[in-house]
């Protein structure tokens, strides 16, 4: 994909990276039924609901699918995990480009409450959701753990990044524990003892890519009702700015 009919959607690459993780259709048990979709026409609806923020009723004629197959197959594609593995498979391709930087990744919380991890360069490690009442250190834990084995063709796996910066919402001795414990540097902003003005040192990294994320409409409000639903679109998301770093390595120059 990329030069053919849904190029101007879809970037050149990347249905060829998401094709071997989609599931099967399941096969109706009576026979019959409707002929499949093109799954290619199915994962290019779900990226323009993405990036365009239409609703999936919107979906414009061209696709030739309406708005339950497509909604119906975006929540299947969710429930097996494609759009995780999708940017997993992608960070892979970039770390064996040595295009990421596992060195002093960012931590942070923004933008309708998506807790994000981004590499030296931006690119979006580990992320996830949580209530607007949820205190943004215990996101910490998790997130970290959160980060995929990377695999790499310089040596073994690595997921545990060399630091951590975060600001003044994740001072807390136990996470430092925590860290510490895992082999991992803690640069984290004390309250009370530094000023807010070094934080940007840091911190706009990762506010970049929240910025990156923004650019998909569908993002700028929480439509949909279930969190894992959201989940799967900020998915999706990330693997879009992912795949954009790695396009723009390969383009000759």
């Amino acid at each position: 994909m990329g030069r053919g009919t849904w190029s101007w959607i879809v970037p050149d690459g990347l249905w060829e990276i998401a094709e071997p993780l989609i599931p099967p259709s399941r096969v109706r048990p009576q026979g019959g039924g409707t002929q499949d979709t093109l799954e290619e026409t199915l994962f290019t609806a779900i990226i323009y609901v993405l990036v365009s923020g239409c609703a999936w009723r919107a979906l414009p004629p061209c696709f030739g699918i309406s708005k339950s197959t497509a909604h119906r197959r975006f929540l299947i594609w969710s429930r097996a995990g494609v759009w995780g593995r999708l940017h997993e498979g992608i960070l892979h391709r970039l770390d064996d480009a040595g295009l990421l930087d596992l060195s002093r990744p960012v931590l942070d919380s923004a933008h309708v409450e998506v807790h994000l991890i981004a590499d030296r360069n931006g690119l979006p490690l580990s992320l996830g959701l949580s209530g607007a009442n949820m205190h943004d250190s215990l996101g910490l834990e998790p997130h970290v753990r959160g980060i995929p084995p990377i695999r790499s063709r310089r040596g073994p796996r690595r997921r545990r990044p060399g630091k951590l910066h975060a600001d003044k919402g994740y001072d807390y001795d136990h996470l430092r524990r925590w860290l510490r414990k895992r082999g991992i540097r803690h640069p984290i902003a004390r309250r009370g003892i530094e000023s807010s003005q070094r934080l940007g040192r840091h911190r706009w990294i990762v506010e970049r890519a929240v910025s990156w994320l923004a650019g998909c409409r569908r993002l700028h409000r929480r439509y949909e009702r279930k969190a894992e639903h959201f989940l799967g679109f900020v998915g999706i998301a990330t693997a879009l700015i992912c795949h954009r770093r790695l396009s723009k390595a390969a383009a000759p120059q």
